[in-house]
């Protein structure tokens, strides 16, 4: 009996459906039988027949090993004894449903783990997944289906095996085998196929399982050609890699690449961007991104690639992704501006090699010029070029009047060292060219005005000749390095101000900063612009709008942008007022990406914040529900009872049992008033529709007003006449006021008086209303301010919960604020807290 080897590990092999029923286990149980006729010791770990009688046919003949029965919730499940199969050793074992979720008590808690301890043991595994059961595909598989997967097995796991073969049906096959009674029973065929087993459902899924596969192909075909150093191209299939520019000419390119690929069958397009090293990009990148919108509708995936030389960063990406074929367009360069260079299509078509087809596609820009390349010097503005060219052109001339006719005779070298002074002086100000021209200039005006024989382009003396010509080199030389200094300088200078940009960017992230409106005030100072609009739209067919912006006029459309850094599809930044360098975009980018945080956290808040006042709204409505099921019940009851007994025919009421009874009903209906007054009053405070008629207040007048709901002799009032009006509406301070008070009574213990004073306090006005109750913990002062809340085991009967909410709503839309103490010795005391009328006077009149 051969067996599994110590030591080696075992061989996992893997039959991937496309779809339930495609007969992957029918496969794996052929396979058994194909290598136990070769002699192979092959045994069933764990198969699902499902009932499948084919299925079934094929275990006959095979042995299979017993199954763990395990206990869970009085019920009995069977699972694959993993001590049985490593007991028995195998060389081969067969173990269906490799994403199958074990039952809790098992050895492990997936079989794929299962699974793992038998390879570990050196045994070979053959096993079965489908492809709805990959981890990655859980959402796709989900949307397509609407049947969300609940055992899944890691992508890595399948991807790790040694053999994967996929079990493909077309869907009207497996549709036919499901009405035939071949998969599921026959009760549970008519939803199977008006449900999952669709056709567009099954051509999904098996477009997603054949996908799939190829990349694991792929990912076979790229390791066996880096294990064995492979770098020319094989020509599995057509991939076709076009190079983009960012010009007009790419939409172009991209439909004739498109054509092509569709061609061969499983053509693959493949967009390419050259970035130059230092990250700027060349290009439109508005017209990148359309270019990338394009790509992608047609199937193909976008690329950015740095490198300084094109042609060899192009083909370098063409021979690293297997790509068969280039596609470039015509230059766009005019005949004389190819004293340049052959160009990147003749170069690469050049450098290709006989495995790497190029073709040029012709275009409507061809020939009609890209602009020359920019100077250097244009880097260092127009006004030190226009200086560094009167310099290095008028200079020499200058220099060498002001020599022959007020200083002549100083010598060859003086002359020299002043001229080579000027070119260095050119490079300063002007940068490479202007100093070029400064050197032969005037190694042209020393050899016709300094150099025997004078007033002649000829030297008498040869070392006259190597002087001059050292001149030329020391000359130049120096030019080059002046400017090479000045200009690293230059972009030393503007690599700190954008990592001080791209600081304070990473900063506003780190401290949460999110205002838009901040931001894009950010951009407009640091690039003194006119005006910044950040713009988006739904999809790319709606009008664009303007979710913030700053300036004076801002664009209302990218295209009326002087520049424009789109963020994606939806989203953009469109800047007025000049037209800023490329070497500008890598900061606006991060700018323009941080701009879109911004506002999805703007948004995220608002949506928040409209979350929480639902919710809010939605537990007071249910607070409100219980109160009027309960507390408001509660009067009315008592109500009801006593007209009840009134209007009874079987009972003679005495004059004092009737009495009782109309005081009860009176009672009763004072404190369902009560009741729905704070609820109205609450409601108004929650919709804000509470609007205070503000006006000098006598509190001496108001405050006895509200003590008509207490019991006489509860209350001792202390307010002196002496006090200031305060600004209030006498009607919400008076509601206030009564709250507070009929609180405090409630709280307070049998004889024991609420004490009611105020007091002024500079331009303020105090009420305080003492009580000698229980009081409130610290934490709780708060609390007792919310909506339908009662402190301690305060019986519901007593109230709904709103006295004091109310009391602070009104007290708040009057301007002033209503807080809770402790009243020293115990109980609390309210404090209202009121501004004192301006004119003082009004008490007189």
């Amino acid at each position: 009996m051969a067996t599994g080897a110590k030591g080696v590990r075992g061989k996992l092999r893997v039959y991937l459906g496309a779809a339930p029923g495609v007969g992957k286990t029918y496969a794996m149980l052929a396979e058994a039988h194909r290598r136990v006729e070769r002699g192979t010791d092959v045994a069933v770990g764990y198969v699902e027949p499902h009932r499948r009688p084919r299925t079934e046919e094929l275990l006959a003949g095979l042995e299979i090993l017993p199954c763990r029965e395990i206990e869970y919730r009085d019920a009995a499940f069977t699972e694959m004894d993993v001590d049985a199969v490593l007991t028995r050793r195998p060389a081969v074992a067969l173990v269906d449903e490799l994403a199958h979720t074990n039952v809790p008590g098992s050895r492990n808690a997936k079989r794929w783990q299962d699974v793992e301890e038998l390879l570990q043991a050196g045994i070979d595994v053959v096993s079965t997944v489908n492809i709805q059961h990959l981890e990655s595909l859980g959402d796709v598989v989900e949307s397509i289906t609407g049947v969300r997967q609940r055992e899944t097995v890691p992508d890595e796991v399948v991807r790790r095996a040694d053999q994967i073969e996929l079990v493909d049906m077309s869907p009207q096959a497996l549709r036919r085998r499901m009405a035939h009674g071949n998969i599921y029973a026959p009760d549970r065929v008519d939803a199977a196929l008006s449900n999952y087993f669709r056709p567009g459902n099954l051509t999904a899924l098996r477009e997603l399982a054949l996908l799939w596969v190829a990349d694991r192909v792929d990912e076979y075909l790229r390791q066996y050609r880096a294990d064995h150093s492979i770098s020319t191209t094989w020509q599995a299939r057509e991939r076709i890699v076009v190079g983009l520019t960012g010009g007009p000419e790419g939409r172009t390119l991209i439909r004739r690449a498109a054509r092509m690929a569709a061609k061969g069958a499983g053509g693959e397009i493949l967009a390419v961007h050259i970035v130059s090293g230092d990250g700027l990009i060349a290009g439109s990148a508005k017209e990148l991104t359309v270019q990338r919108t394009l790509v992608e509708e047609l199937g193909g995936s976008f690329h950015h690639v740095v490198g300084d030389d094109v042609p060899t960063a192009l083909l370098d990406f063409a021979r690293g992704v297997n790509a068969t074929q280039i596609v470039l367009g015509t230059s766009r360069r005019k005949t004389w501006q190819y004293v340049f260079g052959p160009g990147v299509g003749a170069t690469a078509a050049r450098d290709s090699g006989p495995d790497l087809d190029v073709h040029i596609v012709t275009h409507e820009e061809a020939a009609k010029g890209r602009g020359l390349p920019i100077a250097r010097g244009a880097r260092l503005g127009r006004s030190r070029v226009v200086a560094g060219w009167l310099v290095g052109a008028a200079g020499p001339v200058l220099l060498a009047l002001v020599l022959t006719t007020w200083h002549p005779g100083l010598g060859l070298a003086t002359d020299m060292l002043l001229f080579l002074a000027l070119t260095v002086a050119a490079a300063l100000v002007g940068g490479l060219f202007p100093a070029l021209v400064s050197a032969l200039g005037g190694s042209l005006l020393l050899n016709y005005y300094f150099t025997p024989p004078t007033h002649a382009f000829t030297i008498a003396e040869p070392e006259n000749i190597l002087a001059l010509a050292i001149f030329v080199v020391v000359g130049v030389s120096v030019a080059s390095v002046v400017d090479l200094a000045a200009r690293r300088t230059q972009q030393a200078a503007r690599l700190r101000s954008e990592a001080e940009i791209l600081s304070f960017l990473a900063g506003s992230v780190l401290r949460g900063e999110s205002s838009l409106d901040a931001l894009l005030e950010r951009v407009r100072e640091t690039f003194a612009m006119d005006s910044v609009a950040f713009l988006e739209r739904e999809s790319e067919h709606d009008n664009w709008s303007c979710a913030a912006s700053v300036g004076a006029a801002p664009c209302g459309r990218p295209e009326d942008a002087d520049v424009e850094v789109p963020v994606n599809d939806r989203l953009s930044l469109a800047l007025t007022g000049r037209v800023l360098p490329a070497s500008d975009r890598r900061v606006l980018s991060a700018f323009a990406a941080q701009a879109a945080v911004a506002l999805d956290r703007r948004r995220l808040e608002d949506e928040a914040a409209h979350a929480r006042e639902l919710a809010e709204g939605n537990r007071i409505r249910t607070a409100l529900l219980a109160a009027v099921s309960h507390d408001l019940r509660t009067p009315l009851a008592g109500i009801k009872a006593a007209v009840s007994s009134l209007r009874s025919v079987d009972v003679a009421w005495s004059p004092e049992d009737e009495a009782e009874l109309l005081e009860g009903i009176e009672n009763g209906a004072d404190r369902l008033d009560h009741l729905v007054g704070n609820l109205l009053d609450m409601s108004r405070l929650q919709t804000g529709t509470v609007t205070p008629l503000m006006r000098a207040t006598d509190l001496d007048e108001v405050v006895p007003m509200a003590l008509g709901g207490v019991p006489e002799g509860s209350v001792l009032l202390d307010i002196p006449e002496t006090l200031p009006m305060v600004a209030a509406d006498p009607g919400l301070l008076e509601r206030a006021a009564a709250n507070l008070v009929e609180n405090a009574v409630k709280y307070s213990p049998p004889g024991s008086k609420v004490l009611v004073a105020a007091s002024a306090l500079g331009n303020r006005v105090e009420l305080r209303v003492v009580d000698r109750g229980p009081g409130v913990p610290d934490a709780a002062k708060d609390r007792i301010f919310e909506p339908f809340q009662r402190y301690g085991d305060t019986p519901r009967g007593t109230g709904v919960g709103l006295g004091l909410a109310v009391a602070r709503g009104f007290t708040e839309a009057m301007g002033g604020t209503l807080v809770a103490e402790d009243t020293p010795g115990g109980g609390m005391t309210m404090v209202l807290t009121l501004r004192a009328a301006v004119t003082q006077d009004l008490r007189s009149t």
